[in-house]
């Protein structure tokens, strides 16, 4: 997984979430971090276009994230429960 790690955009993005979200939440970013080191292995050296913000879900919980292939990190942007 080289030096992958995910991130908030805003420290205060989990705030507000009940502990289920918020650690549903952090499962789900790092199993999109250690699929997209699987993906863009060439990390920091990549030259490619970036894929954008992305969606992801599982249960109730919905995660939009950004992968700065270069910066060999995930960024969730938005965190929407609906529990």
């Amino acid at each position: 997984m080289a030096d992958w790690h995910w991130e908030q955009f805003r420290d205060d993005l989990f705030d507000g979430l009940p502990e289920e979200a918020r650690a549903e939440a952090e499962r789900l970013a790092n199993e999109i971090t250690v699929r997209e080191s699987m993906v863009f292995l060439e990390g920091a050296a990549y030259t490619g276009p970036g894929p954008g913000v992305r969606t992801e879900s599982r249960g109730l919980l919905m995660l939009e994230y950004l992968t700065d292939v270069r910066g060999e990190r995930i960024v969730v942007v938005q965190v929407s429960w609906f529990g």
